[in-house]
């Protein structure tokens, strides 16, 4: 570690340390037909635009009503269901991801989360996967705190809470606007596609592992 300019990397959760499918949750539970609907790219039914309000730590209490309102009482049903079972959405840590923190933590990096989020539901990952928890220094999760990625504050507040430089950080995140919002307070930001290639990402910035 002393030949790196890298001290610390932060994780995002949902598509970089944990597989986050909604289909798992409701496949063989409702028809087919409504699922494939549900889960389509362009969100017809709302679910991720619904689950993104929570994530910016709205209630779900307080966005069921609009669920009934605007989709009506069979596809709230089943979002009440989703979010009541949301621990089915989470089948698996991403392949070599946990290996990926342990070997960072054993030579003295500093491993960290920043998740988008709900207040609600986001404990489901650490009782669902413990060594998550026990690998991860710190999280901040966007719900609880009410920022959200890609807005700078969020960053900001992981830096601060954690006693980080933003130069010396690496982020990784499955979405391209997080990485751009990481980017502009000066960390590190790439996009993740698999532990492999985060492992050759930071090496190629000096992280020898």
């Amino acid at each position: 570690m002393a030949n790196s300019p890298i001290t610390d990397v932060i994780f995002d959760f949902c598509g970089v340390l944990l597989d986050w499918n909604t289909r798992a949750c409701l496949e063989g539970r409702f028809p087919d037909e409504i699922v494939e609907r549900i889960c389509a790219d362009d969100d017809p039914c709302g679910f991720f635009r619904y689950e993104d309000r929570m994530d910016t730590g709205e209630d779900f209490a307080d966005i069921y009503p609009d669920v009934v309102r605007e989709q009506g009482q069979e596809l709230a049903d089943i979002f009440k269901f989703y979010i009541g079972h949301y621990a089915d959405a989470l089948p698996r840590t991403l392949p070599g991801i946990v290996e990926l923190l342990a070997d960072l933590k054993a030579h003295g990096y500093g491993v960290w989360g920043l998740t988008n989020w709900s207040h609600e539901t986001f404990h489901l990952a650490f009782e669902k996967y413990p060594r998550l928890e026990q690998l991860l220094q710190g999280t901040v999760v966007s719900g609880v705190e009410k920022m959200h990625k890609p807005n700078a504050d969020i960053y900001e507040l992981a830096l601060t809470r954690f006693g980080l430089t933003a130069e010396r950080c690496v982020f990784f995140d499955d979405t391209a606007k997080n990485i751009v919002g990481a980017n502009e307070v000066g960390i590190h930001g790439i996009l993740f596609e698999n532990a492999l290639q985060a492992r050759e990402s930071l090496a190629e910035l000096g992280v020898h592992l």
